[in-house]
């Protein structure tokens, strides 16, 4: 099977620990894709323990990064990939092509649609884009802090 950016596992062991820092993976460029990469965040911050505010929130940016993935460009694949480093969770989705323009963050209440930006803007510690190094398509990032604690998995009485 050819592999390339956006196949290839992004899966390593961390020195430090026994659980990987990184973690990855594609979906194709379908609506339906987003429940399934929000079920796969979803498991891998249980397997780190991650929990509470910066658990609801990964998964409110993965599922409006991933989206606009879907809906706003023309690839057949989407990858999504989380990394834990320096206090912070940080989430990356790439496509393999978008408008001209690129991802936008709109401000106008009037518009229906372009406000995912705006909310990823809004709950993260920082968010970027970038065009990809090879190929077409657009990498967008956020970054939540994490302080590495885990979170108690038993609901109080």
């Amino acid at each position: 099977m050819n592999r390339d950016a956006l196949t290839t596992p992004l899966l390593d062991a961390s020195p430090d620990t026994a659980l990987p820092s990184r973690y990855g993976f594609e979906v194709p460029a379908r609506v339906e894709s987003v429940s399934c990469a929000r079920r796969r965040v979803s498991e891998r911050l249980d397997h780190w323990a991650i929990g509470g505010d910066t658990r609801d929130t990964a998964l409110l940016i993965v599922s409006e990064l991933v989206t606009n993935a879907v809906v706003h460009t023309g690839g057949h694949l989407v990858s999504c990939q989380l990394a834990l480093a320096g206090g912070h969770l940080r989430i990356t989705v790439q496509d393999q092509g978008s408008a001209p323009s690129g991802p936008r963050v709109c401000h106008g209440l009037e518009e229906e649609r372009g406000r995912g930006l705006l909310l990823v803007e809004a709950v993260s510690a920082a968010w970027g884009t970038y065009d990809r190094e090879c190929g077409t398509g657009r990498v967008v990032w956020a970054e939540l802090p994490y302080d590495g604690a885990p979170f108690e998995t038993a609901w109080p009485c």
